[in-house]
């Protein structure tokens, strides 16, 4: 498993994302209240790309003519259909059972860890004969 750096943590707000390109993989990165996660831009019902949908909330009902939105911006409902996917898990709400969207792990790093040493860089002996330079490999 290859690692990539995609952005800054600054670079996205909490309650939105970013869409990057990994390996030509379009992959969306969400920020959910100061947690990241990743999905695959590609809806599992008809290919829609379904990062570019909207964050909403979940509605529950305990009986006839009442709910209540919990979950505000956990949900990624995709701009084709209104299918809904729980950006934490990927899961759908529409078919819970079958239907999911690919996850990417995410991890926030510090940069001075990414950067770490010792840079090795590859070196070449080198000899001057007569006025001319001979590199050897």
């Amino acid at each position: 498993m290859s690692r990539h750096v995609v952005a800054s943590v600054g670079e996205i707000a909490p309650g939105s994302s970013k869409l990057v390109t990994v390996k030509g993989r379009e992959i969306g990165v969400f920020n959910i209240k100061g947690e990241f996660f990743a999905l695959a831009n590609k809806c599992p019902h008809e290919g829609a790309a379904l990062c570019r949908g909207k964050l909403v909330g979940l509605a529950l009902s305990d009986e006839p003519g009442k709910y209540r939105l919990t979950r505000q911006g956990e949900l990624l409902k995709c701009p084709w259909h209104g299918w809904e996917f729980d950006v934490r898990t990927g899961q759908s709400y529409c078919d819970p059972d079958n239907t999911y969207v690919r996850q990417y792990a995410v991890s926030v790093e510090p940069g001075s860890e990414l950067l770490k040493g010792p840079y090795m860089v590859e070196t070449f002996q080198v000899a001057v004969e007569e006025n001319y330079i001979v590199v050897e490999m």
